[in-house]
């Protein structure tokens, strides 16, 4: 699937502009003249991380748009499975009408989101479970921005050489698909990776992989971390080796470490997506279902939003970006 080619400054002037043109577009009306029902949706993700507070600002502004709406923002503070289940049943003993949802464990889960299909309209975000009844996936294509991470590591390190990859965990379809991507752009290259390793969500424990690794492999060419906080782990592991500037980083996501660390050179790059359109789109797809029009909802079910790739020269420009819809100056 291709993703287009788009600036970041004409992508934020567009999530500007529809918050405008469709500000409070979604309130209707029954025949007599009276409010329609209201309906109840929920956002929820798949870990606590920083990532998702720009996916809340997204729900917060469609939320303030929508006059039939009312809408819930839920994260699992473990990152778990089990939290996760507990959320979903809590939000149906509420009468949850719409569910977004990144599953933490697509496929053990999809049963979960069967049964949960049969009580409300759901999506998948972030994470797909393509096998589930899901209504459809918004999201990125990861197995592409897999891709784009691979030719970064590629011009990284054009010498090539050792990598290792970090992530949360591997049971969750985004991170298979990110690696997925990478190992296509790496096949039969003079890079090799080594392993990837995986933190069930800890950040003290990412943070340790990656010491372990460069300890372990003195000669390690490049660390590549696939979630939002693998970034800041590899950075800060990587300054306290003394090994800053001599092993090169790629990572995913926008963390503020993370952008502070490709402006001082420290990191070469990093594989961005647009967690903000994760969460405005979701809620403004659920509803515009939920009143009996699922014209946003594509033939193939896959509803893609297009990454970006932030390297040292687009730092500033996409963190004023960032730091307004964090609501931070």
């Amino acid at each position: 699937m291709k993703l287009y080619k788009v600036s970041i400054l004409s992508l934020f002037l567009f999530v500007a502009l529809i918050g405008i043109s469709c500000s409070r577009g979604g309130e209707t009306t029954t025949s007599e003249g009276g409010p329609a029902k209201t309906y109840k949706i929920a956002f929820v993700t798949n870990n606590p991380a920083d990532f998702w507070t720009i996916a809340r600002r997204g729900v917060e502004k469609a939320d303030s748009e929508l006059g039939n709406v009312s809408v819930e923002f839920e994260m699992p503070h473990d990152g778990s499975a089990a939290e996760q289940k507990r959320i979903i049943d809590d939000l149906l003993a509420k009468g949850v009408d719409g569910i977004a949802i990144s599953p933490v464990n697509p496929e053990n889960q999809t049963q979960l989101i069967n049964d949960l299909a049969k009580r409300a309209f759901v999506i998948t975000q972030d994470s797909d479970a393509p096998n589930s009844q899901r209504a459809c996936y918004l999201g990125t294509d990861n197995v592409e921005a897999g891709r784009q991470a691979g030719r970064l590591i590629k011009e990284a390190i054009p010498q090539g050489g050792k990598i290792m990859i970090f992530v949360g965990r591997l049971d969750a379809r985004n991170a298979q698909e990110r690696r997925q991507g990478i190992q296509e752009i790496l096949k039969d290259t003079n890079i090799t990776i080594i392993d990837t390793k995986t933190d069930d969500n800890d950040e003290v424990r990412a943070k340790s992989n990656v010491s372990a690794t460069l300890v372990q492999y003195p000669d390690i060419a490049c660390l590549v971390g696939l979630w939002s906080y693998n970034g800041p782990a590899i950075l800060n592991a990587v300054r306290d080796s003394g090994k800053l500037g001599k092993v090169k980083i790629v990572c995913f996501d926008e963390a503020y470490e993370t952008l502070a660390g490709i402006k001082d050179g420290s990191i070469y790059a990093t594989v961005v997506q647009q967690p903000y359109e994760f969460g405005y789109r979701s809620v403004h797809l659920i509803a515009k279902a939920l009143a009996g029009d699922r014209s946003d909802i594509p033939e193939n079910k896959l509803k893609i939003i297009p990454t970006l790739i932030i390297k040292q020269g687009q730092v500033d420009e996409f963190k004023t970006k960032i730091d307004e819809l964090r609501g931070k100056k």
